[in-house]
């Protein structure tokens, strides 16, 4: 399924020399939110929207070498279908020096329904790409749902040393407290917070199966990935290494 809005590719600007645009790879890294109807469309399709995107705002892609070069477009963690993202990121390759700035501008004037351009930060040469350490989801919780039972199921679950779920024909084994990092029950939402794993690791809804709720994602309830960390987060108050969008003040979540 993908509701997504399509304007037309404007002609590209002036490129440098092709030897210039080969030797030439700046690295930016883009937070953004993927909300609404977009949520539903896949991580490959997402990953196609991004490559469109990149070429509407007539930016110079680095591309990989071989018979097929692709652009260089990375994620660090993909977002399983129908789960919201308020906080994910996308790694862009440039053979073009622009400031952080410009490309926000760029990436915004773009105006993708559901997907909102949260900061760009122009990466250090030699920092590396984007790795997964954990993920914040919250749940909501479905219509009449049982504050009691489900403080029970977390306790239940917490208690084991291990669990097992069935992924593709497959029994996986995860350490409970290896991967399952923070698990709670706050007002109107399950919290969560997921470890990366070397292995296969957890899903929000191998959780909820875990606690014995997979029927909620049928009644109503919305899973919600809050907040990606990775494990070289990149921070900077320089104007000149990172953009932050006017909005995205408005569109954070409370941290726990």
């Amino acid at each position: 399924m993908s509701n997504v809005t399509e304007p037309s590719e404007p002609t590209e600007s002036k490129n440098a020399a092709p030897n210039e645009l080969a030797s030439l790879r700046i690295r930016y890294r883009v937070r953004f939110q993927k909300t609404g109807l977009l949520r539903w469309i896949s991580h490959r399709d997402l990953a196609g929207l991004w490559e469109r995107i990149v070429r509407r705002a007539a930016l110079k892609l680095s591309m990989s070498e071989g018979f097929h070069p692709k652009p260089r477009i990375a994620f660090p963690s993909a977002l399983a279908l129908g789960v919201e993202g308020l906080d994910e990121v996308v790694e862009l390759e440039l053979a073009e020096n622009i400031s952080p700035a410009e490309l926000l501008r760029r990436l915004e004037n773009d105006n993708q329904p559901g997907l909102i351009i949260k900061s760009v930060s122009q990466l250090p040469e030699a920092f590396g790409k984007g790795q997964l350490k954990q993920s914040r989801f919250s749940v909501t919780l479905p219509e009449h749902a049982d504050a009691a039972a489900i403080q029970a199921a977390i306790t239940r679950l917490l208690g084991q040393a291990t669990v097992t779920v069935e992924r593709k024909k497959k029994t996986l084994v995860a350490n409970v407290a290896e991967q399952i990092l923070n698990l709670e029950l706050s007002g109107d939402r399950l919290r969560l917070t997921l470890a990366a794993s070397d292995s296969a690791s957890l899903k929000p809804h191998d959780v909820l199966d875990l606690l014995g709720f997979d029927d909620w994602i049928e009644n109503g309830s919305l899973v919600i990935r809050e907040r990606v960390i990775l494990e070289n987060e990149f921070q900077s108050d320089n104007p000149a290494e990172v953009a932050i969008a006017t909005d995205a003040t408005h569109n954070t979540t409370t941290e726990y």
